[in-house]
């Protein structure tokens, strides 16, 4: 019997998508809810698992096509066996093999994905992540390892393979599709430039005191808390202050309305295997220190990992960007539609800076804000980027609201 494997819901205003990849060739067997694709959204990458345990039937639509939500994908067989059975494992191979079909059903899209890649067998690579799991460093770490080991001695009677000629100063170029993750950004950027009336002021924080603070307390922060004592803490409250004084910064246009939100939602951007993510930390604005870090933390780590869900990333009222983590001096960030306003960081270094009279060196950063002219004056927004700062420099301004 033939079951139908269709393209699932992808969230609230996704039609469509691209398929990735199969996880799953025809003949191999598949268990109830183990994923046998993976999806390009707009956003994310959603896995597709099976709604039945069976064989892995035809392939209907290939990688690279873009199918709708509700599309036949492929078809699992629920009688029958497969077509290319993996010889039967010895009495004593018999643990170590089920064992690797437990790693391999319990691997991330990220992880999964670099290990078909590089043709590493999970079985044999040692897992540094929670609980022993496999993570995609432990894979490519693997992949190195396998390209660094000696090439096996070749029988004398065996034909040795035509060699690979490189001419010295050979020119090359690849062509390699776009994914739809990129193209969604590629198109988002570059409407914001189109509709937006974007512009972009600047100013620069002495980091001294934040600096101060943690490292005075990220030891019992780290201890208490479970997590680092990081810096977008400090400036998602720094946000916070600014928005609520300026509510215009915290505002859309929708229309000819402008709508304003009396709650923070804080889009962060993370850095994935394949671009650029945004994902939305909620309620920034009743949230302490420790709660916005490790919601950052565990957003950071699912970007890595491949798990964002388009929940994630759906919403936010304002975002902030770290360049600085890159090595970025100073940037103009671009809003990410329909948020009106971008908050970039970046790098810190010691500068000369004048102090009541006196040339003193200081670990400074520059801050922009971008922002849509057309509901942001730009008075409103050189007074929400003084506040961030006058707050990063005085940080008992974060515990009085001030």
């Amino acid at each position: 019997m033939s079951i139908e494997v269709k393209v699932p819901v992808l969230g609230e205003s996704v039609s469509e998508a691209t398929v990735g990849q199969w996880l799953k060739q025809p003949g191999e067997a598949v268990a109830l809810d183990e994923p046998i694709a993976s999806l390009e959204t707009d956003k994310v990458a959603v896995e597709v698992p099976s709604p039945v345990a069976g064989i892995m039937g035809a392939h209907i639509a290939a990688e690279g096509d873009t199918v709708a939500v509700g599309a036949l994908l492929g078809l699992i067989e629920t009688s029958g066996v497969a077509t290319s059975p993996a010889p039967a494992p010895t009495a004593a191979a018999a643990p170590a093999a089920a064992a690797a079909t437990d790693d391999a059903a319990a691997l991330s899209p990220a992880v999964r994905r670099a290990v078909l890649e590089h043709g590493i067998d999970p079985a044999t690579v040692k897992g540094t992540g929670k609980d022993g799991r496999l993570t995609k460093e432990d894979v490519l770490a693997a992949a190195q390892a396998k390209q660094a080991a000696p090439a096996p001695v070749v029988a004398a009677a065996a034909p040795a393979p035509a060699p690979v000629v490189t001419v010295s100063g050979e020119r090359r170029e690849e062509r390699v599709k776009m994914t739809r993750l990129r193209q969604t950004i590629a198109k988002r950027l570059k409407s914001a430039q189109e509709t937006a009336a974007m512009l972009t002021t600047f100013n620069d924080v002495d980091m001294s005191a934040v600096m101060e603070a943690r490292a005075k307390y990220k030891d019992v922060f780290e201890k208490k808390h479970g997590v680092k004592l990081g810096l977008m803490s400090f400036f998602a409250k720094a946000s916070v202050l600014a928005l609520k004084d300026i509510p215009a910064v915290n505002a859309q246009m929708q229309g000819d309305e402008i709508v304003y939100f009396d709650y923070v939602d804080i889009s962060v951007a993370v850095s994935a295997p394949n671009g650029l993510v945004v994902p939305v930390v909620r309620d920034v604005d009743k949230m302490s220190f420790a709660g916005i870090e490790k919601a950052i933390a565990d957003y950071g780590k699912k970007a890595r990992d491949g798990t964002l869900t388009m929940a994630d990333m759906a919403g936010g009222t304002f975002t902030i960007s770290n360049g600085g983590v890159f090595g970025g001096l100073m940037s103009t960030p671009i809003i990410n539609p329909p948020q009106s306003a971008v908050l970039g960081l970046h790098r810190i270094e010691d500068r000369p800076v004048v102090r009541d009279g006196q040339i003193v060196i200081r670990p400074m950063m520059y801050i922009a804000l971008s922002y849509d002219h057309r509901i942001i004056d730009g008075r409103e927004a050189v007074t929400a980027l003084k506040t961030i700062k006058e707050a990063i420099e005085d940080p008992t301004r974060l515990l009085i609201d001030m």
